[in-house]
């Protein structure tokens, strides 16, 4: 029997949409707004879930105290009030888009999770905005 269990997180962070390839008109007639060359910001909410058997000996799928942690060391400290274009280095060259930031929250935190158990991160950028990555 498989078992979902999730945390709930969030983080700030600015960002600006664009590809350094394209001239500006072409990267305001696809990312608009978000290619603010000042950048943006968005106030992100995160659940992070771990699917996998119910241990016998702890009644757990994992331990969320131990999730917690990991999100806010993988997650939130690297992630909140930062600059995703400057100062996270994963988009030195990767356009932080939600898609790819929940990308990136899922490969930062797949190394931490038992193999056997699956990673889904779902990620807000906006209350009606969201992606979902299961890896």
């Amino acid at each position: 029997m498989k078992v979902k269990v999730s945390r709930k997180a969030s983080f700030n962070a600015a960002h600006r949409l664009y590809r350094p390839d394209w001239d500006e008109e072409k990267n305001n007639a696809v990312f608009g707004k978000c290619n603010n060359p000042r950048f943006h910001g968005h106030n992100y909410d995160l659940i992070v879930s771990v699917t996998g058997e119910i241990d016998q000996a702890t009644g757990f799928v994992m331990d969320l105290k131990v999730l917690k942690d990991l999100i806010k060391e993988h997650v939130e400290d690297a992630l909140d009030h930062k600059n995703l274009n400057l100062d996270v280095p994963e988009f030195k060259d990767l356009n932080p888009t939600a898609e790819n930031i929940a990308v990136v929250i899922w490969n930062r935190l797949r190394p931490h999770i038992e193999n056997e158990n699956e990673l889904e991160v779902v990620l807000y950028e906006t209350p009606r905005n969201f992606v979902t990555y299961s890896g």
